[in-house]
């Protein structure tokens, strides 16, 4: 695992997407997970910006949303479809097409099972993901994996923690009006991607990087998976890197392999 410590969350963003850009494959499309969140944002416009300069091209590019809840209907605004089409699709040039969101509208619990096992079918189809985006929650959870989620799990159906509908409640207009479930792709899923890049920004998230980075591989807390994966990076600004025991060794390593002779 390689960990980035910048000063500041627009460094940190710049740093992740070159991240993300350097794990992109040369001459075929990219295939790119994608997380919402405000962790993320910066990270998009830098992608953006890579875009415009052409240094990258998304425009045959396909997009895996990470999850979508549970029971929203087609076009409500805190749809994860939604927030990806102005999050990503508006802004890095992502056609709409190739952007790909579990489906929360199934009716029936054997509806959005048959939904879920098709989404990982549709990864497979595509290849797999080159780099799949990610952030973490202030229990852990990546994705939607909340603590207690098998770390080989594929995408299922989850109930969302109460400290998850809380945090996620100043999207929407009451508590109550978050969902209770949701469709989120699997920790086993997530490690398929090829390279991981998780960014976090702000001292709310300093202790579930610490878990996440140093402390052990666990479902209780998601975001210890990346220990598992053999290409993630993690990013995090100085705010996020508070609780790291290991920041001087991180900060060594960032300045390279290149030996002494």
């Amino acid at each position: 695992m390689e960990v980035i410590v910048t000063p500041t969350s627009e460094t940190a963003a710049s740093a992740a997407a070159q991240a993300v850009l350097a794990g992109l494959p040369a001459g075929k499309p990219p295939v790119l997970g994608l997380a919402t969140g405000s962790s993320p944002l910066g990270l998009y416009a830098e992608l953006a910006a890579a875009a415009a300069a052409g240094r990258v091209d998304f425009s045959a590019a396909k997009g895996f949303a990470l999850d979508e809840y549970v029971g929203l209907a087609a076009g409500h605004p805190q749809s994860y479809r939604q927030v990806l089409i102005h999050e990503v699709c508006d802004v890095i040039g992502l056609p709409l097409a190739g952007l790909n969101v579990p489906d929360g509208t199934g009716a029936t619990d054997a509806a959005l099972k048959a939904g879920a096992a098709a989404y990982d079918a549709a990864i497979r189809a595509a290849g797999g993901v080159d780099v799949q985006v990610l952030g973490i929650g202030a229990n852990g959870h990546v994705g939607f994996n909340e603590p207690g989620s098998s770390l080989s799990s594929r995408t299922r159906v989850k109930r969302l923690a109460s400290r998850t509908r809380r945090d996620n409640a100043r999207f929407f207009a009451d508590e109550a009006d978050v969902p209770t479930h949701c469709i989120t792709q699997g920790l086993g899923t997530v490690l398929d991607a090829r390279r991981l890049v998780l960014i976090a920004t702000g001292s709310a998230k300093a202790a579930p990087i610490a878990a996440a980075v140093e402390g052990p591989l666990s479902a209780s807390c998601p975001g210890s998976i990346l220990q598992w994966h053999p290409d993630a990076v993690v990013v995090v600004d100085e705010a996020a890197a508070a609780g790291l025991a290991d920041r001087e060794y991180y900060d060594d390593a960032a300045r390279g392999l290149a030996l002494a002779l």
